[in-house]
């Protein structure tokens, strides 16, 4: 018979866990956490100014938004309609995903969702598990992870830094892949780095992929958000014979100003469609049937109002990059896409800052908010201390303000 020491922790029944191991593992969501701080703060009559958030400053469209309002009294909208998306809003993003990025697809091989989120866990879900290997580029978006291992996969980092501009290479994913690896993520534009892959860089990495017979999961949201002589490509169009184990997640939050709508779609090979649909349908049946109108005349439309939203973001970021790069020990690489810098600050950490010395970017984003009330994300989250997130996907003048104030504070740091 065993006996007890002080050392042995207690056996803890199946009765006594209050909240499952599963789900008691996963951390909150540290984007959402640093904008639901800057909202309260701000509630409470401080001028914070909120860098955290990836969510455009425009309202949605207006021709979107009538969409809406008639859906709202169309009766057939006020009822159960399939679990796997309206079949009408289907055929759109088929359309849609044809006409920006030149891949053909059935509409039988796409699923509605709530929003990104959910597409990226159901595809998962659909493919691993237990013990499956992803191979997550870092930095990486923080639901990435979290979603593997709901999902019973592990995540497996390979880590590119501001000398690669983010990008990681070919080496490095076969150096992390293992006989446990099923998965490749592959993100671009990315978030949070803003990074773009080139043509020809996407067709090596998906011809290596498709040579260890891995699935790949793409992640396109951002397809629409690239500046300069950068150039969105789709995976599964410049290695079409990938397609069969590729599958591509995106939405219409980034694109048309439409994060609170919550509206985005997988599409893959039929099978994994339908079994993520099949997951769908016990775990929340349709997307809203309000949100999917919305959806299907944003698709449906024209890129007008992307392309202005678009052009305000190239200005910010240039004035953003600009701005960082000007204070000592803070290094930021011109990000090709998406709508965030991400400044390595490495060389900041330990600095003693209003008589303080943050040891690491987590410390340094705590004294930027109560020093100068601006809210940016530490690169902890995102899988690679040492750096910072910051959104510019805020007015013109907020931006220019809060980063004149992370200037001030910054320029004080002394050894």
């Amino acid at each position: 018979m065993a006996v007890m020491t002080a050392a042995t922790p207690p056996v803890q029944s199946p009765t006594d866990r209050r909240v499952s191991a599963r789900v008691g593992s996963i951390s909150e969501s540290a984007t959402l956490a640093v904008d639901a701080k800057a909202k309260a703060l701000k509630a409470a009559g401080r001028p914070v100014i909120g860098f955290g958030a990836g969510e455009p400053d425009f309202p949605t469209p207006d021709y979107i938004v009538d969409a809406a309002v008639e859906a709202c009294r169309t009766p057939r909208f006020h009822r159960y309609t399939p679990a796997g998306g309206l079949p009408e809003l289907k055929q759109a993003i088929a359309d849609k995903t044809l006409r920006d990025s030149g891949y053909r697809v059935d509409p039988s091989q796409v699923l509605v969702t709530n929003g990104g989120k959910q597409a990226i866990y159901e595809a998962f879900a659909a493919i691993l598990d237990p013990g499956d290997e992803v191979i997550v580029p870092a930095p990486y978006w923080t639901t990435y992870p979290e979603s593997i291992r709901l999902a019973g996969g592990v995540p497996v980092e390979v880590v590119a830094d501001e000398t690669t501009g983010y990008r990681v290479s070919v080496e490095q994913l076969e150096a992390a892949r293992t006989e446990h690896t099923k998965v490749l993520l592959f993100v671009s534009p990315s978030n949070p780095t803003g990074a773009v892959y080139s043509r020809e860089q996407v067709e090596e990495i998906g011809r290596w992929a498709a040579d260890k017979g891995l699935w790949v999961l793409t992640d396109e949201i951002y397809e629409h958000l690239v500046y300069g002589d950068a150039e969105f490509v789709s995976l599964p169009v410049v290695v079409p014979e990938l397609a069969d184990k590729c599958i591509v997640v995106n939405g219409v939050a980034k694109t048309y100003a439409m994060t609170g709508w919550r509206v985005g779609w997988v599409i893959g090979p039929k099978d994994v469609v339908k079994a993520a649909t099949n997951l769908q349908s016990h775990a929340t049946s349709n997307v809203s049937n309000v949100a999917q109108a919305a959806a299907l005349a944003a698709v449906s439309g024209d890129l007008t109002a992307v392309a202005e939203m678009r052009e305000a973001f190239d200005r910010r970021r240039r004035t953003m990059v600009r701005m960082l790069s000007e204070i000592d020990g803070v290094l930021c690489p011109e990000p090709e896409g998406a709508f965030y810098a991400y400044p390595s600050v490495k060389a900041l950490l330990g600095k003693e800052i209003r008589g303080r010395r943050p040891q690491n970017s987590v410390e340094l984003a705590a004294l930027i908010l109560e020093e100068a009330e601006v809210a940016v994300v530490p690169g902890e989250a995102f899988g690679t201390p040492g750096y910072l997130r910051l959104s510019y996907a805020l007015g013109d003048e907020d931006l220019v303000e809060g980063v004149s104030r992370i200037q001030k504070l910054l320029g004080e740091a002394r050894d």
